[in-house]
């Protein structure tokens, strides 16, 4: 068995599309800026994160037609340098909520949300430091 991806439901589409791809920097795989799909990964590492529209979900499965509420999700990136790609994404639009900040003796820690409310938390482990 192998993860292929963590997807996220999602209702505006567009705006998280930009938020993954322009803000956050990672690479889309088929520009599918409107939805209702799109998978994004990181530069390295085989991990991928997807989008899909809450709405075409929901004619599979009718529970989903309401709009999530509560925070259910939280997608880790980790980063080499936190500070400085921090300053990167705020450039371009991103908000954060918390940090950078030691989280513990190994890791330091930033928080933003995604535009559908999402929590997304970029990680410095110090430990690879050398």
């Amino acid at each position: 068995m192998e993860l292929a991806q963590v997807r996220l439901l999602v209702t505006d589409f567009a705006a998280c599309y930009r938020f993954y791809g322009e803000v956050l920097g990672l690479k889309p795989q088929s520009g599918a800026t409107e939805g209702p799909y799109e998978k994004f990964s990181p530069h390295t590492g085989s991990a991928g994160i997807a989008l899909q529209d809450r709405a075409m979900m929901a004619e599979v499965l009718g529970e989903l037609g309401e709009e999530a509420c509560g925070h259910r999700s939280l997608v880790v990136l980790r980063v080499d340098d936190l500070d400085a790609y921090c300053a990167e994404i705020t450039s371009r639009g991103a908000t954060l909520l918390h940090g950078p900040a030691p989280m513990t003796d190994r890791m330091r820690v930033a928080h933003l949300k995604d535009p559908e409310g999402n929590l997304v938390e970029l990680q410095e482990w110090l430990l690879l430091r050398a």
